[in-house]
């Protein structure tokens, strides 16, 4: 079985020292803001416009950025996370569908969740703490506390 693979860009949100995450309607699951990276962008413009969509917010990413140029080559902001995702696995344990994620940090200046039409509610989204993530760790996926967790300290202010 061939495996299809897709390049996605995930934000970590945090806005006053929480992080956005809601229940994906259709993974069933407590995730941050990200989707699919069009064939026309790079992975931090996705980020970026991903979280408009779904959050109507804008936000600085907190993303290195090396000084290498030339002529044909730039830096471009790194994802604080590269990570490879199972999204369908059969009974079997076979994969059919993963996803290549850059996962970026997201400083907000506003809890305001505003999304645009078609995509999820407002109201299907919560701030969570790191006691928040702790304390419902069972039911979030490990990975999204431990990011959470990581992406929350990171956009700490001084």
């Amino acid at each position: 079985m061939e495996t299809t693979r897709h390049f996605v860009a995930t934000v970590y949100v945090v806005s006053e020292g929480c992080v956005a995450l809601h229940e994906h309607s259709k993974l069933g699951m407590w995730l941050p803001a990200g989707g699919h990276i069009d064939r026309d962008e790079l992975p931090h413009e996705a980020a970026l416009r991903e979280t408009r969509e779904e959050l109507g917010l804008d936000v600085d990413l907190i993303a290195p950025q090396q000084d290498i140029e030339s002529e044909t080559v730039q830096s471009m902001p790194q994802p604080q996370h590269f990570l490879l995702e199972d999204i369908n696995v059969n009974a079997e344990g076979e994969v059919g569908h993963q996803h290549i994620d850059f996962i970026f940090y997201g400083r907000a200046d506003s809890r305001d969740i505003t999304p645009e039409p078609g995509e999820q509610p407002a109201d299907d989204w919560e701030w969570f703490s790191v006691d928040d993530l702790q304390a419902r760790g069972e039911e979030l996926p490990a990975d999204v506390v431990e990011v959470g967790q990581q992406a929350i300290e990171a956009v700490r202010e001084p």
